[in-house]
């Protein structure tokens, strides 16, 4: 296999895609980075305990935006020998392991907070600093959400979207966090640990939906009804295709994989039918801009059909020699020279087409005996353990 052949959509390999969602996850880092060390250690001299789960919970976004690089990185790689549709399930992977990180998270935070709740009086009180902290990172985050889900929503990377919600619940807990300190320091001291509680929730929340979504693509959930009836429209547009059955579909991180099944005329030679087959494989490609790879299987007839079952037929080379013994019998132990012979498995029997060489044709004495022949195959074909129908074609020219 060469590495053309590999190459399924090169034009989904695009560099500017990778640069944009990189620099977008980069600046990401950064504003997290800071964020960390910002609530972290104010949280402590504050003596919040809800500025200090955000910041741990900022701590993870750090973390998880390496993960987002490195998995960023490696689906971008072109279609290999070991991988030939690319790399793309990396970015799932990613999804997955940010889901579960998440949920993790959250739930250390809402056990954390819990234990606080229990001893309220003894908490220290916290300090106005914390709040223009909370503030401040409320309004870092929720930048940070909108400036990234623009980058993903043009680059429709599943991955990268999850990364921007993941700064949205940032922003939305800075902001329970704002009010927890707020009424901390309106007399409340448990709203505080209350704050932590929530946000806990909610980060656990956001990692359970983004896990369960990146589970449903690695198990091959099939797209949206509304995105398959698309895909089986453009396919039943096709000329040559007659209808369609086992139209399959899955998800590849931003990109989709589909299969199917076209019936084609049952009398056209293999190389229409692959040329049908190529037409729909490209009209889908041209008309479905996230589909990476359409694997189009022609069909004489309704495969799904029991009556329809070709395995049930022998094999070519058995139903040849029983040809030529009924050829042996009917023309004699030396027939005409048979230059080529089609066969169709159909309705779950078999077809045959015989073609006879051009000087057997030309003579008036032997078409009469093919007419002859013609006519007593089909008396003996109603009791024939394989051929339902035969059909003798003569070749008039070229000689």
């Amino acid at each position: 296999m060469t590495s053309e052949e590999l190459q399924v959509r090169p034009e989904l390999i695009d560099p500017a895609r990778f640069k944009a969602a990189q620099r977008s996850t980069l600046v990401s880092v950064v504003v997290n980075f800071v964020l960390t060390i910002v609530q972290v250690v104010v949280g402590l001299i504050a003596h919040s305990q809800s500025l200090v789960a955000d910041g741990l919970h900022s701590l993870s976004d750090l973390l998880a935006d390496f993960m987002v690089l490195y998995a960023n990185r490696k689906s971008s790689h072109p279609p290999d020998l070991e991988h030939p549709y690319g790399h793309g399930r990396i970015e799932t992977a990613a999804s997955l392991i940010l889901g579960v990180t998440l949920a993790v998270t959250g739930a250390g935070l809402i056990i954390l907070a819990g234990s606080r709740l229990q001893n309220v009086d003894d908490l220290p009180p916290v300090a106005p600093l914390a709040l223009w902290a909370a503030l401040i990172t409320l309004a870092a985050k929720e930048g940070l959400f909108r400036y990234m889900l623009r980058v993903a929503e043009r680059l429709r990377s599943p991955m990268l979207v999850a990364n921007a919600w993941h700064a949205r619940s940032d922003a939305a807990s800075s902001l329970v966090v704002a009010v927890g300190i707020g009424g901390s320091l309106l007399g409340y001291p448990f709203f505080d640990p209350l704050a932590a509680s929530l946000v806990g929730f909610m980060v656990a929340r956001m990692g359970f939906k983004f896990a369960w979504e990146a589970l449903q693509e690695l198990v091959d959930t099939s797209l949206d009804e509304k995105e398959v009836a698309q895909i089986r429209a453009t396919l039943l547009a096709t000329p040559g295709v007659l209808d369609l059955h086992e139209l399959r579909t899955r998800r590849m991180a931003h990109q989709a994989l589909v299969d199917a099944h076209v019936l084609v005329d049952s009398r056209i030679s293999v190389s229409e039918g692959h040329r049908i087959a190529e037409t729909a494989r490209t009209r889908v490609l041209n008309a479905h801009s996230a589909v990476l790879d359409v694997l189009v299987h022609v069909d004489a007839e309704d495969d799904d059909l029991p009556t329809n079952n070709v395995l049930d037929s022998p094999d070519r080379d058995v139903l040849l020699a029983h040809l030529q013994q009924l050829l042996a019998l009917e023309l004699g132990e030396n027939p005409p020279l048979i230059e080529k012979t089609l066969l169709h498995y159909l309705g779950g029997g078999v077809e045959a087409e015989i073609f006879f060489s051009a000087p057997f044709c030309t003579d008036s004495a032997q078409i009469a005996r093919l007419r002859d022949l013609e006519s007593r195959l089909a008396d003996r074909l109603p009791n024939d353990p394989f051929f339902r129908a035969i059909l003798i074609h003569c070749r008039i020219a070229p000689k």
